[in-house]
């Protein structure tokens, strides 16, 4: 059983942060400081959730992710650059501190400063992915970037810990290249179990068993496991409904990590000295990626948002930093002061990305501009034609809408998905749909161009981005009629408060249609008739 002061810590910290707009996940840091403070330690069943949350999320990845996106030569190759320009950049400022005589580095040789280098050198796969999925955004053209990257960057990861291991693989590894031609059977029986808690299990079963334990059993590192059984599992149709299944399971074990990452060491004076001082530069790091991605055919914006989510450190730094320790690479204090850098830096960054969006409307006049023609595709203005009606999000609710709009009322209809692999599908169906973000400011410029649009129907999936895109509407003056799709009861008032002409709640209206049909077949009139 896992202590209770571990969940009341975590509650409470969630809490706090939730109160001063931050992301819950910055209180659970705080709170894994304060349980450490009051002398409490890991317990091994918190690094059992830990772990555990770690593989899921790596596994929804998998899912999500379209294994093109890792051979973009932005994507290799920004990360490339980004490792060995990062590592030699890190490197440089902490010769420079340890010159200035900072403690903890006073005896460090250029092997040390090395590992150090590297191991800073990582952003974070789960603080990114869990913002992202928190904005809606895992499928922007920014977002797949940075998810791209990352995944690069875990696969230089695991390269790392296996030759600093000095073992290699089991020759059985081999047997690892038989899920390829495996995968069309595991797709089917995906298609066997429906919607319900088997689809479930299903999922965990590959990710931790077929995953993580098979890819373990010969020597290869089982988080890269569970990302692999997903990129196999990712071209079917009924990927995404398992990512989200699995998205509440996976954010709970997942409060674990970010307890586990307070709860590593204790820290002093001079370990938060150097802690801060790691943050320090930071922004040098974030300037490098930028410069990279820069160099690559993208828009200003997709490489400054991209920028500012992967501007932080890595929950792979304790890991190098574990690992270095037992070697007797490193002393026992810099456990605790890349922890505190960790922590810090998710605490910063969680504030530079809830206005990474402002950030890049001040940056944008001061960037050079980008011929459209020379963009990849998908970072391309959109071309909305002759639409008068535009439906955001294509899921299931935005599909009916869309369908309706277009067979009951003749209107000529555009469809809007930031899912390139959804667009791909309803465009084979006959839909006219879209690629595009809409919580992208450039986007909107776009769109409203076209005098022709008389209405817009926000049926994303999730709430923020329904906001966000209400919030731009507005900010341009749009003057058609905007309505929105609400699943909980407490997000009425705020979408209405933005403007919203009107507001409909999925379960009420659906009973609303399902009781109006079962009078109607029984014969009964609506009160008021009955009374007229």
């Amino acid at each position: 059983m896992i202590d209770a002061a571990f969940l009341l810590a975590a509650f409470i910290g969630g809490l706090a942060a939730m109160a001063v707009r931050l992301p819950p996940l910055v209180g659970f840091l705080v709170a894994g400081f304060a349980l450490n403070a009051l002398g409490y330690d890991k317990t091994p069943l918190l690094e059992l959730l830990s772990n555990t949350g770690v593989t899921l999320l790596l596994f929804t990845i998998g899912l999500k992710l379209d294994v093109r996106t890792l051979l973009r030569h932005d994507v290799w190759g920004s990360a490339s650059l980004h490792m060995l320009g990062s590592t030699l950049l890190l490197m440089s400022l902490l010769s420079l501190f340890k010159w200035l005589g900072l403690g903890l580095l006073a005896e460090a040789g250029w092997p040390t400063l090395a590992l150090l280098g590297f191991t800073l050198s990582f952003s974070s796969t789960v603080f990114v992915v869990k913002v992202l999925e928190k904005r809606s955004e895992t499928q922007t053209a920014y977002g797949r970037l940075a998810i791209g990257v990352l995944i690069m960057q875990d696969i230089f990861a695991v390269l790392f810990i296996t030759a600093s291991t000095g073992e290699l693989p089991s020759p059985w590894a081999l047997g690892l290249l038989l899920l390829i031609p495996a995968a069309p059977g595991l797709r089917r029986l995906l298609d066997q179990l429906g919607h319900g808690e088997m689809q479930l299990l299903f999922g965990i079963l590959l990710a931790l068993v077929l995953g993580y334990a098979f890819f373990e059993s010969v020597g290869v590192k089982g988080d890269l496991g569970a990302l692999v059984i997903g990129l196999l599992l990712a071209p079917h149709p009924a990927a995404q409904n398992l990512a989200r299944s699995m998205f509440n399971i996976k954010e709970l074990l997942l409060v674990g990590f970010f307890l586990g990452i307070g709860l590593t060491a204790m820290p002093d004076a001079s370990h938060l000295g150097m802690a801060l001082a790691l943050v320090a530069v930071l922004p040098l790091k974030s300037l490098l990626y930028q410069r990279i991605f820069m160099g690559f055919p993208m828009r200003p914006r997709t490489s400054v948002l991209a920028t500012l989510s992967l501007s932080n450190y890595s929950e792979f730094g304790l890991i190098v930093g574990a690992i270095a320790v037992s070697t007797g690479w490193l002393s026992e204090e810099w456990l605790v002061v890349l922890s505190l850098a960790v922590a810090i830096s998710f605490a910063s960054s969680a504030m530079i990305n809830g206005a990474s969006e402002s950030i890049y409307r001040w940056l944008e006049p001061r960037l050079p501009q980008r011929d459209p023609s020379q963009l990849a595709a998908n970072d391309r203005p959109i071309e909305v034609g002759d639409a008068e009606a535009v439906v955001l999000g294509m899921g299931r609710i935005g599909r009916s809408v869309y369908r309706r709009l277009q067979k009951v009322y003749g209107l000529r209809v555009l469809g809007i998905d930031s899912n390139p692999n959804s667009v791909k599908l309803l465009r084979e169906r006959g839909f006219n749909v879209l690629e595009g973000d809409a919580v992208d400011s450039d986007f909107w410029d776009k769109l409203l161009m076209s005098r022709d649009v008389q209405m817009v129907v926000l049926a994303m999936p999730h709430h923020a981005g329904n906001l966000v895109a209400l919030k731009q509407l507005r900010s341009r003056a749009f003057p058609g009629r905007i309505t929105a799709v609400v699943e909980f009861p407490e997000e009425i008032e705020p979408i209405r408060e933005l403007g919203a002409n009107a507001v409909f709640h999925v379960y009420d209206e659906a009973g609303r249609a399902l009781a109006d049909s079962a009078a109607e077949e029984a014969g009964i009139s609506p009160l008021s008739r009955q009374l007229g």
